[in-house]
């Protein structure tokens, strides 16, 4: 069943996609038609994310033996793998590639992650810290009350690769192709200025700013924030801020090929979303303002959502410009296509 049939639930996907444009979340979330299916660089990137969880669950926390359990379980996973290259040169390239970002990935944060799951262990099992795909999910209270007058909640559900804890803090982390989408997100750790100013400009119409990817990750943070603390709740964890960290397994901007070793060696690195949005929860007063921009934002997406505003005329100008060239749904885009056949004069 779609987002938009369930009514009581929707995803921090979904409202990735409702961002870009409405008429696409429609097409892709309610009526279930199928996008492209080339897929290989998330397909990849579900080899190796599987793997590092794979590792991280066999409890290893030195870096030598942790890679080593991590290493094996991809070549395994590698071995079954049918994408379809133009030669066994690219083949190689790609796993030494794969092989490449598991051994920074351990190197960078690997091992202190680890260590880090180690210690809430006694309070949790690992099948309920690692993933992939760990569930979390946060109920939104919608800004107008239902037809009976009750204040009408919504589920929004998330996933994280696994949680670790570093000192008081539990940490939620999700693997990410890249972190270009954050835009500004990955370089900035203050709400007031680029960041403030993007968010609060997306949502103006008479502003031509179309920035749906670090807007949504903030409110994927939002997300992934209480779901986080309601696991710790659940785990009995203690009173511990929450955290949410991106990690990129596609990133190739690192990449360096030593063709006479015939090496090949790379770097991470990690975005800490809340830098720009907190946990308020915790942190009190003294935040509250950036994420009550965030959190009521949050609501009035998802509100508009469930009443079913799918059309994207408001905003089709900036939709056409910035989300149209790499829709896969334009074929059947109703504004799409009148745009397209629309005679001038």
């Amino acid at each position: 069943m779609t987002d938009a049939t369930r009514g009581d639930s929707l995803t921090v996907d979904g409202l990735r996609t409702y961002l870009h444009c409405p008429r696409r979340y429609e097409l892709a979330h309610v009526h279930g038609l199928e996008g492209s299916d080339d897929d290989t660089v998330d397909d990849r990137i579900a080899l190796l994310r599987a793997a590092i969880c794979d590792g991280l669950r066999s409890g290893e926390t030195n870096r030598d033996p942790l890679e080593e359990a991590a290493r094996d379980r991809l070549g395994t996973r590698w071995s079954d793998y049918d994408e379809r290259f133009h030669s066994h040169a690219q083949r190689r390239h790609e796993r030494q590639a794969l092989e490449a970002t598991l051994a920074a990935y351990v190197t960078q944060v690997g091992t202190d992650h680890a260590a880090g799951i180690e210690r809430l262990d006694a309070g949790a099992a690992r099948g309920e810290l690692i993933g992939p795909g760990l569930a979390l999910s946060s109920t939104v209270s919608l800004p107008e009350p239902n037809a009976a007058g009750d204040a009408d909640v919504v589920t929004i559900d998330a996933t994280v690769d696994y949680v670790y804890g570093d000192g008081s803090s539990l940490v939620g982390v999700r693997f990410v192709p890249t972190l270009a989408p954050l835009g500004p997100l990955r370089y900035r750790s203050d709400w007031e200025g680029d960041v403030a100013t993007l968010f609060t400009d997306h949502f103006d119409d008479e502003s031509d700013v179309f920035e749906p990817d670090p807007v949504s990750a903030l409110l994927e943070t939002a997300v992934v924030l209480d779901g986080l603390r309601t696991l710790r709740d659940r785990l009995q964890l203690g009173d511990q801020t929450c955290r949410y960290l991106q990690i990129p397994l596609a990133d190739r901007s690192g990449l360096t090929v030593n063709w006479v070793r015939d090496a090949v060696e790379t770097s991470l690195e990690v975005a800490d979303l809340t830098d720009v949005y907190v946990d308020h929860h915790t942190f009190g007063m003294t935040h509250e303002h950036r994420n009550e921009t965030v959190d009521s934002r949050l609501a009035a997406v998802v509100a508009d959502l469930r009443s079913g505003a799918f059309d994207p005329a408001d905003r089709w100008n900036r939709i056409t410009t910035n989300a149209c060239p790499d829709c896969d749904y334009t074929v059947c885009c109703q504004e799409y296509i009148s745009e397209e056949v629309r005679f001038d004069g």
